[in-house]
């Protein structure tokens, strides 16, 4: 007698998340508006490979005989490596320097898509994600990064971000260049020490931080960071530079050339920005929607100039209904450098990316829950199966009126169709018995309106005797009456 072959265990793999419609609605929900805003705005379609050269990728390649720290890279057969994309502005400065010769210039184009990081997993980090980015290739103007700006203030709106809940922040490289100047800062370790004092702004405060810019600071558990290694009057100078951003655009520019004005690349930064507040007005864009924050450093290693952050305002709570704050929900920047990887020439570009769960996240924090879009299909209940045909023909009218439908194709009674339509989270049952048939009517049952009540009911009796939202109808009127409900939400 021989054994059963070992069965393998039935896994995800870490990092790697199985997401059913609830999820995969909502986000295509999301990805149809924000592209619908971008493609009015002129930017085209593009579509890369999953996979890139990892030559071409650059970044979280330490090894080069084998890249697998940061990416998920293998061996072509020509002993290539190719790995994964862990983002979707590396494939765009591949193909613009690939294709620059025949692109428009400027190159306007948006994409999304799946993404992979060769990275420890933990909550809310994940192995595979999707992003969704619009950039401009080849303009130099400030104009670029405040029509980049501008349409991602709408598009987050028109995902279902309410008027004034989020809030683009924007910084620019050469204005912490010539803070750094001013403050005798050159050692490029010393740099970064002061940008990763000022990142903690949020969470320290300024007593916290003046402590980073200077010799450190001991956390509470007892810690000890070190410090920059800034002197007092350098300490007050950034912290100065980062309590610029308190009022409109124009009262922020004024402050911050007080704090770096009279430097080459700090009057630059700040004619960059002026041009920027320019043109978001001209775009109707307000500081409620776009401000000036000096206290953005986060990617200014890899920004050559504006950089934004779009961080959500409301109130939130975490899973165990304490207060917390949500944080960035998309980012981007003018990255120069890019494309000149493969060109050897600097090739201006700016952008904005988002993670399309992260945004979903964000939506609901803020009371746009868009699951509820993500309701099955009409349910035709079966009561006698030699009347198949007649329930497939009542199926298909509810389908040729644009309304998902489907026949229970199952071999369980009314009761576990009834439940399997609501797991199917079905806005409607639709019962057609021996006596419909005859009449000529049909039976339809709110489940939208009978998973409400539910919720708000206790007493069993009461359920029985208001039977909700369940009526016989016309068969006529069958298809107006699921309109009905499907439009009541």
């Amino acid at each position: 007698m021989t054994s059963d072959p070992q069965r393998p265990e039935a896994r995800a793999p870490r990092g790697f998340n199985d997401r059913r419609a609830r999820d995969v609605v909502s986000e295509r929900a999301i990805l149809a508006a924000v592209s619908g805003v971008y493609e009015r705005w002129g930017f085209e379609p593009l579509e890369t490979g999953a996979f890139e050269y990892a030559d071409a990728l650059g970044k979280f390649l330490p090894d080069a005989d084998r890249p697998n720290e940061g990416v998920f890279a293998l061996q072509d057969d020509d002993e290539q490596w190719m790995a994964l994309r862990y983002d979707l502005t590396a494939p765009l400065a591949r193909f613009a320097a690939q294709n620059w010769e025949t692109l428009p210039k400027p190159f306007r184009r948006y994409a999304f898509g799946p993404v992979w990081r060769n990275e420890k997993p933990g909550p809310g980090r994940f192995r595979e994600f999707w992003q969704c980015d619009a950039d401009t290739v080849g303009s130099a103007r400030p104009e670029a990064d405040a029509e980049i700006i501008a349409m991602a203030v709408e598009g987050l709106e028109a995902a279902g971000l309410p008027t004034g809940s989020a809030l683009i922040k924007i910084n620019n490289r050469k204005l912490l260049n010539g803070l750094m100047s001013a403050a005798g800062v050159t050692d490029d370790g010393q740099k970064l020490a002061v940008l990763r004092a000022v990142d903690k702004l949020d969470r320290l405060g300024p007593d916290g931080v003046r402590l980073l810019l200077g010799e450190g600071r001991k956390d509470e558990s007892g810690d000890f960071t070190k410090g920059a290694g800034l002197n007092g009057a350098a300490a007050e100078r950034v912290l100065a530079f980062t309590a610029a951003g308190a009022g409109d655009r124009a009262s922020t520019l004024a402050k911050l050339a007080d704090v770096v004005g009279g430097s080459a690349e700090g009057d630059e930064g700040l004619a960059e920005l002026a041009a920027i507040d320019a043109a978001l007005a001209g775009l109707g864009v307000g500081a409620d929607r776009a401000a000036f924050d000096p206290s953005v450093v986060r990617g200014l290693e890899y920004y050559t100039g504006a950089v934004f952050e779009a961080e959500l305002l409301l109130s939130t709570l975490d899973e165990k209904g304490q207060p917390m704050r949500f944080g960035s929900i998309g980012g981007g920047g003018r990255y120069d450098d890019l494309v000149a990887r493969f060109t050897g020439e600097r090739t201006p570009a700016t952008g904005f990316s988002f993670g399309v769960s992260r945004l979903a996240s964000a939506l609901k924090a803020a009371g746009r829950d868009l699951t509820r879009a993500a309701r099955g299909p009409v349910v035709v209940i079966v009561f006698d199966q030699n009347r198949m045909a007649d329930y497939f023909a009542v199926a298909q009218e509810i389908r040729a009126a644009g309304i998902p439908a489907e026949v229970y194709l199952g071999s369980s009674g009314m009761k576990a169709q009834m439940k399997y339509a609501d797991r199917r989270l079905s806005p409607a049952a639709v019962m057609v018995g021996e006596d419909e048939l005859a009449a000529g009517t049909v039976t339809v049952k709110d489940l939208d309106l009978g998973r409400e009540l539910a919720a708000k009911m206790t007493d069993n009796a009461e359920w029985r005797g208001q039977r909700p939202g369940q009526q016989t109808i016309p068969r006529g009127e069958l298809t107006a009456a699921l309109r009905r409900i499907l439009d009541a939400v």
